[in-house]
């Protein structure tokens, strides 16, 4: 064999166009290639150099980026067995020494994805849990306390979220979705059943609630030949009514307008009557203000016969008049009422003054009063009189007591 003709720094080719690389201390014939020129046979096999350090360079900016997947150890061990007699023609060595980096860089990528997948892992089940619970949770809610169009609306989000879960997030092992998805899917065919026998026990409900309604708005409708004489009756079928219970808010609502109508019919030929009455009673008004005038200087008199009979006169005219408005009815008693109880008190006062059995009483303690009042004054003289200080302090207190008492009877 000759020597090469055509040579660069990693190898040669000789005059058959087999190309030899220089491979540390040692050559070895990486090919031939007959069908060229010398240059053509070195730069393929060159270009097989380039090849493998391009995909040495790909995976080390996948691992800088981290967009390798798990996978990336095999990827460089594959390309490893590629690297160690490649047949191609360049720094064979420097590809090895990258590879061998790209192994210690690929172990320790591939750790912190299986690290960083576990913790995904474990976020995406704690998510799935937290959703299973909400929807246990609003299954487990007493049917009477459960606002149905709120909890349906967040029963049906918190599906949505599990089927995102379980498309765009991490997947999680299939034995723990399994058991997450058995619970939810009891947990909402649980709430589904609960509401449909919520919603069928109501419509139940509301078909009683209409036909007895309906019955007391014809019972209602019936009182208008009455008047304002059917107004006791329109009352008890109002209780009749607030104890039948609600029907749905839009029937209840229309049923309520008609109940209702047939009252103001009642009511309104009550105000009708009222209105007639009060034109009436507006003229028993005036007068019996005019005869508040006359009773008023009644408080100034006190004299209680004089008195007595200006009240009384008084009455008789106060009755003849008759009713006034009801608004106008606790002024004007009350005013009359005021020099009633003026005459009232005159009268009782004067009783007070000339009651035989309450004059004899008075006058009877008081003679008592005197006579103890007398023996006290001796008493006193006497304790004096033979030094008894003390004796006389206790006669001189008991002398003032019955002293004031005296006063007291005048």
């Amino acid at each position: 064999m000759n020597e090469s003709t055509n040579a660069n720094q990693w190898g040669r080719v000789d005059e058959t166009n087999t190309v030899t690389v220089r491979d540390g201390d040692t050559e070895r014939v990486v090919g031939q290639y007959p069908d060229g020129t010398a240059e053509e046979a070195m730069a393929y096999f060159v270009r097989k150099f380039d090849d493998l350090e391009g995909q040495i360079h790909l995976l080390e900016q996948r691992i800088n980026t981290g967009s390798a997947g798990l996978d990336i150890s095999q990827s460089v061990a594959s390309l490893s067995e590629l690297v160690k007699e490649p047949a191609a023609v360049g720094d064979l060595q420097s590809l090895r020494d990258r590879v061998a980096k790209l192994q210690e860089r690929a172990e320790e990528y591939a750790k912190k994805q299986r690290e960083e997948r576990a913790a995904l892992k474990q976020e995406a089940l704690a998510e799935r849990e937290a959703i299973v619970v909400e929807a246990e949770r609003i299954a487990a809610q007493p049917e009477d306390q459960v606002r149905w169009k709120d909890s349906g609306k967040l029963m049906e989000q918190l599906f949505t979220n599990w089927q995102n879960a379980q498309r765009q997030g991490p997947q999680i092992n299939k034995a723990d979705a399994d058991a997450l998805w058995k619970r939810f899917r009891t947990a909402r065919t649980s709430f589904d059943a609960a509401r449909r026998r919520f919603f069928s026990q109501m419509d139940a409900t509301n078909k009683q609630v209409k036909h007895r309604k309906e019955q007391l708005i014809t019972a209602a409708e019936a009182l208008a030949p009455k008047g304002s004489d059917g107004i006791p009756q329109y009352r008890a079928l109002l209780d009749d009514w607030k104890a039948a219970g609600r029907a749905s808010r839009k029937v209840d609502d229309q049923l309520w307008a008609r109940f209702k109508a047939a009252g103001d019919v009642l009511y309104n030929a009550k105000a009708e009557e009222v209105a007639l009455e009060n034109v009436e009673y507006e003229a028993n008004l005036e007068a019996k203000r005019a005869i508040l005038e006359e009773a008023e200087p009644i408080l100034k008199v006190s004299d209680h016969e004089k008195a007595r009979k200006l009240i009384t006169d008084i009455q008789i005219k106060w009755d003849e008049v008759g009713r006034v408005p009801r608004e106008a009815l606790r002024e004007i008693e009350g005013r009359l009422r005021t020099v009633e109880d003026h005459v009232r008190k005159l009268e009782n006062d004067h009783w007070e003054a000339t009651n035989p059995e309450t004059i004899a009483r008075s006058e009877g303690l008081k003679g008592q009063l005197e006579a103890s009042i007398a023996e006290l004054n001796e008493e006193i003289k006497a304790a004096e009189a033979a030094g008894n200080a003390k004796k006389a302090a206790q006669a001189a207190e008991k002398l003032a007591t019955q002293e004031s008492w005296l006063k007291a009877l005048g």
